[in-house]
């Protein structure tokens, strides 16, 4: 709940966390596979657990704990998909994983796309049709709640965006129903999970649009973000020095990126404050 989705520490309440994004994919990609008769069960499990890795201040601080890994071990680094899996398999229930099948736990390995554009289905890149649908809906997600908190914070109108994009209805609501109705018209009775061609270009235009105009715009102009990043950098280098410092079930390097990847941005500011900041400061 209090792990950042783009907007660091923002002062309203209504934009998205890590927690109201888990949501939206999970609410989004059970409503997909209903109707494509796929396995809501295991897709919501998969929706439900895909960022549970993720760091404090979203992709800000997944940037900064992959590079203080690298300056330190530079063949490692840190992915946020790759440590959820590890969340789920080896640190809940005091280390001994959650009970979680097969399918669930590739699902939640292979949900990220990063920055590539979605294409035409690939079997080889998702395990199941379910993992596949996770996939899209979580891109379906962030591209619709990040441009409507971007236009909430005041960093676009809609009226500059893509008329591609426009096109697909005047609310957010609207923009959604049009992106799941396509997938559903397009995979069903199909063996495949994917968007209309049109569909597909429209999201990857839009998805370009919002790296350019919000994410890469945001990181460098807006100074809590590079505050942020030395948070996280400070902390981990602290930890990987002074073991001792974190709690027993926390050893040696990966314990440092376990326990710091595990930290809201609050509990990140007041453990930075606690160990670098004069107490007679804070």
């Amino acid at each position: 709940m209090h792990k950042t989705q783009v907007f660091i520490r923002p002062e309203q309440d209504h934009y998205r966390t890590r927690l109201t994004h888990t949501l939206e994919v999970a609410q989004i990609s059970r409503t997909v596979a209903r109707a494509l008769r796929l396995n809501e069960d295991l897709t919501e499990a998969i929706a439900l657990g895909h960022d549970v890795g993720h760091t404090p201040f979203g992709h800000a601080g997944e940037h900064a704990l992959d590079e203080a890994v690298r300056s330190l071990r530079p063949n490692s680094g840190f992915k946020h998909y790759e440590q959820s899996v590890r969340v789920l398999q080896q640190l809940e229930r005091d280390g001994q994983g959650l009970n979680l099948c097969v399918e669930t736990i590739e699902g939640v390995a292979g949900h990220s796309k990063g920055r590539t554009d979605i294409g035409e289905f690939d079997p080889s890149e998702t395990p199941s049709l379910e993992a596949a649908v996770v996939r899209l809906c979580d891109r379906i997600a962030y591209l619709n709640h990040d441009l409507d908190d971007a236009v909430r914070a005041g960093w676009m109108s809609l009226e500059a965006l893509p008329k591609d994009f426009q096109d697909l209805g005047a609310s957010h609501s609207q923009r959604i129903s049009a992106m799941v109705s396509d997938i559903i018209e397009t995979s069903a009775s199909r063996p495949a999970v994917e968007f209309s061609a049109v569909m597909a270009r429209r999201l990857n235009s839009m998805k370009e649009y919002l790296f350019e105009n919000v994410y890469l715009t945001y990181s460098k102009e807006v100074p809590d973000v590079k505050k942020a990043q030395h948070v996280v950098t400070s902390l981990f280098r602290y930890y990987v020095e002074h073991e001792d410092s974190m709690p027993e079930a926390y050893t040696g390097f990966q314990g440092a990126i376990d326990y710091l990847s595990g930290m809201t941005d609050r509990f990140a500011i007041r453990q930075y404050e606690a160990l670098f900041v004069p107490s007679a400061w804070a």
